[in-house]
């Protein structure tokens, strides 16, 4: 499967992001693929494979690109409760920069970016992202109501600029929540604010589950709720994208993912 790290042109510089496709000499539809707070690093990219392998052209930017290149801080092989405060420490700044102007400027040119890709179909595209990345996920859904198709965050502070945010979205929605952020209450609140802006959506808790449950290098893992997580986003994709006939013969295939050499 090919993947590379390559560089999309923004208005304040140039992003470098981790791609990966099928090849199979094929266009396919494209997925903008936001990572968590920690930014791109071996499970992300594992992730982005796995999606890909299920006939996707997989886009992952470096949110904090103006800081300098992937990894933006140093980061342990494992993320665990002793290492969180020191981690913590040094990405709170970047991601109290990343202000929504930022992020909706960015938001532009990775679409624009993914959407004139030779391997990249066209028709609609997705948006998917986790923790930080899921808010900035549905930032760009909100953004881009005729161009994104189908937006799913996980364990992600999607209400955090309020419901009138929603009231734009046009895709179909998935939301995936942590018990851990989210009362059965706050997501009653939140399902009526997404039902009264007329969003197409699930949003649903996965019991027992903590903040980066889908994060399989730090210790708030959860190997059953990834593959839950697995099952909501390939079944939205398959549902929204142009070409998910294909994606889904792909699957019945049983193509095989590959990782890097």
């Amino acid at each position: 499967m090919p993947t590379k790290m390559l560089h999309v042109p923004t208005a304040d510089g140039q992003a470098d992001a981790f791609v990966a496709f099928p090849d199979r000499g094929e266009r396919h539809p494209g997925v903008l693929m936001y990572p968590d707070g920690f930014g791109i690093r071996p499970v992300v990219r594992e992730m982005a494979r796995e999606l890909a392998g299920h006939g996707y052209y997989v886009l992952v930017p470096n949110p904090f690109y103006r800081h300098g290149p992937a990894p933006v801080i140093e980061l342990p092989e494992y993320i665990g409760e002793e290492d969180r405060p020191a981690v913590f420490a040094r990405l709170m700044p970047l991601i109290e920069e990343h202000t929504a102007e930022r992020a909706l400027k960015d938001a532009d040119a990775y679409l624009g970016f993914l959407t004139t890709r030779p391997e990249v179909a066209a028709g609609p595209v997705a948006v998917t992202g986790y923790c930080i990345g899921g808010l900035l996920a549905t930032r760009t859904a909100a953004a881009h109501p005729g161009q994104v198709a189908a937006v799913a965050a996980f364990h992600a502070p999607v209400g955090a600029d309020g419901p009138d945010s929603l009231a734009a979205i046009t895709a179909q929605v998935y939301f995936g929540h942590a018990a851990s952020d989210l009362t059965p209450e706050s997501l009653g609140e939140l399902n009526r604010a997404l039902d009264a802006a007329g969003v197409d959506h699930t949003s649903e808790i996965y019991p027992g589950t903590v903040h980066g449950f889908t994060m399989s290098d730090t210790d708030a893992f959860d190997p059953a709720a990834l593959e839950r997580h697995w099952d909501r986003l390939l079944t939205l994709l398959d549902r929204t994208l142009t070409g998910a006939e294909h994606v889904s013969a792909a699957r019945r295939r049983g193509d095989a993912v590959t990782p890097d050499a």
